[in-house]
């Protein structure tokens, strides 16, 4: 992948903590910093694509009339944190 040239300008003290930052993670800062917007962009490319599942499960289910009871996805889902089996809820017409 071919690299661009950029540059950011941060605050004397923000450099300051990237330099530890980076000299404590074994980085030099600027692989450091590359590393923390890799994430960044990551992280947030994450979530808007979690929204946007959620925005087109919300039209599917408006325009079908099925869904899941919120009380049992919540039960199925703290049992699953609790590394408990659990059966997956079935999706029910909520509207004639």
């Amino acid at each position: 992948m071919a690299t661009v040239a950029t540059s950011v300008k941060v605050p004397g003290e923000l450099k300051a903590r990237i330099d530890e930052l980076a000299r404590r993670s074994g980085k030099s800062p600027h692989a450091y910093v590359l590393a923390a917007l890799e994430e960044h962009v990551a992280r947030t490319e994450l979530a808007e694509q979690f929204l946007q599942d959620a925005i087109a499960a919300d039209e599917e289910m408006q325009r079908s009339g099925i869904g899941y009871e919120a009380a049992q996805v919540h039960d199925y889902v703290a049992a699953k944190v609790r590394g408990k089996k659990a059966t997956r809820p079935r999706a029910t017409r909520w509207r004639e």
